[in-house]
């Protein structure tokens, strides 16, 4: 791929496409990766379809890199770009109808593919994907303040508290299991690691759907609060491997994508690495570099999705925190809405809809693909 496809003779790199092949006379899923691909798999809509798959990592990611990283290349625009081309070429062969698929970071990517590119596919099904608004999502803090019961909110609250209240003995037990898992942090410091792993923890309990029965009792001993911890809000995510390893991830957020960051308030005096204000942001660019974030696209594209956007099915779990800024239903369009009651980021799958749910999305794609599906 050129690494600026308006002026190719700025260089190229290789992209990683990974092609299952059913049949030149059947449909064809190109999914649009957020990240890296490190091995070939079949997603259930290409089972479901009995379709060719088409899985394209995302530019600057796993092998997907250029020789040197010069971020102003990874835009959506690029991005899609690969993709528009790597259809022009495939499609060749496979001319069949096109479906564009993605998950969470992924998804987004199907939507932005599909807004730049709207005659690629017929059909675009992201799941779980959210689009942002602005650089610090708002509408996160506003579905954490609501989600669940008022008790588990607490409770949930109450482990934060108790983390931070406790702060020197639960330092010292992830200590331990830092040097355990071989995990450094030279990017964050270790104690700001820990207080963000202690913020993400509301996060990542509705994102990963982890069960308010389990939460510590507030009489159990800190190691315990500290184990929950670790199973909801991994401390490795803090670490230098995985902010390295999404780095380019980060640098999307904290440019184009917009992302989220974390209330505080209600943490004043227990905080001792983190400010209060502004709220401690989420994007951990590359090499702490200073980005300009334009949000100029996002508006555009929800306006679209909104007044022009047919042919998409959203798949979304309506406990998954990043249904907060899921796109929303619009009437002026023939996309389907699925909010799957009770699911997680992981569980709004195709495979866990309701029979009434299955039916309807079948029953779109078959109108749209004009085929049978069985």
């Amino acid at each position: 791929q050129p690494l600026d496809h308006t002026a190719p003779e700025k260089g190229h790199f290789f992209q990683k496409v990974y092609l299952s092949h059913k049949g030149f006379d059947r449909p064809n899923v190109i999914i649009t990766e957020g990240y890296n691909r490190n091995s070939n798999r079949l997603y259930e809509l290409s089972y479901l379809l009995d379709a060719n798959q088409i899985d394209v990592e995302h530019r600057y990611f796993g092998e997907s890199m250029p020789d040197e990283l010069d971020y102003q290349y990874l835009t959506l625009e690029q991005a899609t770009t690969d993709l528009h081309k790597g259809r022009e070429i495939l499609g060749q062969i496979y001319q069949d109808d096109w479906v564009s698929s993605g998950i969470s970071k992924g998804g987004q990517t199907t939507i932005f593919y599909r807004y730049f590119y709207p005659d690629d596919v017929t059909v675009s099904i992201p799941y779980v994907a959210p689009l942002n608004l602005e650089y610090e999502e708002k509408r996160i803090y506003e579905f954490l303040d609501k989600i669940g019961t008022e008790e588990c909110r607490q409770k949930i609250y109450t482990v934060q508290k108790r983390l931070l209240t406790y702060r020197n003995e639960a330092l010292r037990m992830l200590k331990w299991y830092s040097k355990g898992a071989k995990l450094s942090f030279n990017y964050l410091g270790f104690e700001e690691a820990v207080e963000y792993t202690v913020l993400e923890y509301p996060f990542s309990f509705w994102q990963w759907g982890a069960k308010c029965e389990d939460i510590p009792s507030e009489t159990a001993p800190l190691e315990e609060v500290v184990d929950h911890l670790l199973s909801v809000s991994s401390l490795s995510f803090f670490a230098d491997g995985e902010i390295e390893a999404y780095s380019s991830h980060y640098y999307q957020a904290a440019a184009q994508m917009g992302y989220y960051g974390y209330e505080t308030e209600e943490f004043e005096g227990l905080l001792k690495a983190l400010p209060l204000q502004p709220h401690p942001h989420a994007a951990f660019t590359p090499n702490k570099m200073e980005v300009a974030f334009d949000g100029s696209l996002l508006p555009k594209v929800d306006k679209w999705i909104r007044e022009e956007g047919n042919n998409f099915i959203y798949i979304n779990g309506a406990n998954d925190t990043w249904s907060a800024t899921a796109t929303l239903p619009s009437k002026e369009t023939n996309s389907l809405w699925f909010f799957l009651e009770g699911k997680d980021h992981g569980q709004a799958r195709i495979r866990n809809m309701s029979a009434q749910e299955r039916g309807r999305m079948v029953d779109a794609l078959e109108k749209r693909l004009e085929m049978e599906i069985e």
